[in-house]
């Protein structure tokens, strides 16, 4: 079982794409677009208020209506923001997940941001931590300890 810091480590891209309330959903939609994401932290300085996704975008701009250059993004943010610690293990991370139907997670030491997870990065992470034990399971019925 792996902690949240590990998967940290082992993620290739590290960079926490962010944008301010008070662009707008349009900057917003572009930046998640550019850099093949669906979500955004919402920061003011470097305190997190909310996070932007795709889904909100879906939800509270197209369905209802309104004009993506025109709506600042702190109109459809979600502004409580689960978030997890780095000593978290990734089995934790993904029940909180799924019982609250996330797909990111923003990882907190004390007040500083220190990284941001994705279902994916979990879901990659516990398929290859089983590989790594099937393969020694495997080893262990062959006896080649």
């Amino acid at each position: 079982m792996h902690s949240v810091a590990q998967l940290l480590k082992s993620k290739r891209e590290t960079t926490v794409y962010t944008i301010a309330p008070t662009d707008t959903v349009l900057e917003a939609i572009k930046r998640m677009a550019e850099r093949s994401i669906g979500a955004l932290l919402v920061m003011e300085g470097d305190r997190v208020v909310g996070i932007v996704t795709e889904r909100d975008y879906a939800r509270k701009v197209i369905l209802k209506g309104r004009a993506s250059p025109d709506t600042p993004v702190r109109d459809i943010m979600t502004s409580s923001v689960m978030y997890v610690r780095p000593d978290t293990t990734n089995e934790q991370c993904m029940a909180l997940m799924t019982e609250n139907r996330l797909r990111h997670l923003p990882v907190m030491e004390g007040e500083k941001l220190v990284g941001l997870i994705s279902i994916g990065d979990l879901v990659k992470d516990i398929i290859s931590e089983q590989q790594f034990i099937i393969e020694q399971m495997e080893h262990y019925i062959r006896g080649e300890r």
